[in-house]
């Protein structure tokens, strides 16, 4: 039985940062840990002991980790704007690992925007995401078909497709974490143009 105690996830678990969880559980591959749902990046103040969500979160995360391995080795996310990055890097300091694979998706980056960004030595692949999801982004970049995996369960899943992303190449412009927060767009409204 694989703990996530034992994992890079675990002290964010530990510091109640995994929330919105769809599967936090060990999966199909022998020692490891999935995860799929939010990281808190900044907490609302409490009053006394009622419970409130975070000011923004990493949102619709795909995460896996090694038992007994101190770094995640590919994460996936969504940021509601840009801006919220060196904070993302900051809650995952010393849980990334310089030969890792991590997406970041944003909501207010050109469309056609593809940067790697360098905070301290880990680098994160930063995608454009707009009405989309994060699960269906990383699909179509490992390019794997929905009917690979459609029998597997939710953990099978996981560990299929971020098995896949370890390993998905394409051409990113390298800019600083400066030029990316002065080329980035206002944030758009996600409750707008929806039905009610």
């Amino acid at each position: 039985m694989t703990s996530i105690d034992n994992t890079a996830l675990g002290p964010l678990d530990k510091e109640g940062r995994l929330l919105n969880a769809v599967l936090k559980s060990e999966t199909t591959k022998s020692g490891r840990f999935g995860f799929r749902g939010d990281i808190a990046l900044k907490f609302q103040a409490q009053l006394a002991d009622e419970k409130r969500p975070p000011d923004y979160s990493i949102e619709q995360v795909l995460a896996i980790a090694q038992e007994g391995e101190p770094t995640i080795p590919v994460l996936a996310g969504y940021l509601h704007s840009f801006a919220y990055l060196p904070e993302a890097a900051k809650v995952l300091v010393g849980r990334l690992s310089p030969k890792g694979s991590y997406f970041i998706f944003c909501n207010n980056i050109d469309l056609l925007a593809k940067y790697r960004i360098k905070i301290g030595d880990i680098t994160f692949r930063i995608l454009p995401c707009d009405e989309s999801t994060v699960w269906k982004e990383m699909m179509d970049l490992a390019s794997v078909d929905k009917n690979d995996i459609k029998k597997l369960g939710t953990a099978g899943r996981l560990d299929y497709l971020l098995d896949a992303a370890k390993d998905i190449g394409g051409s990113y412009s390298e800019i600083s974490y400066e030029d990316g927060l002065a080329k980035m767009e206002p944030v758009k409204n996600r409750g707008e143009n929806r039905p009610v």
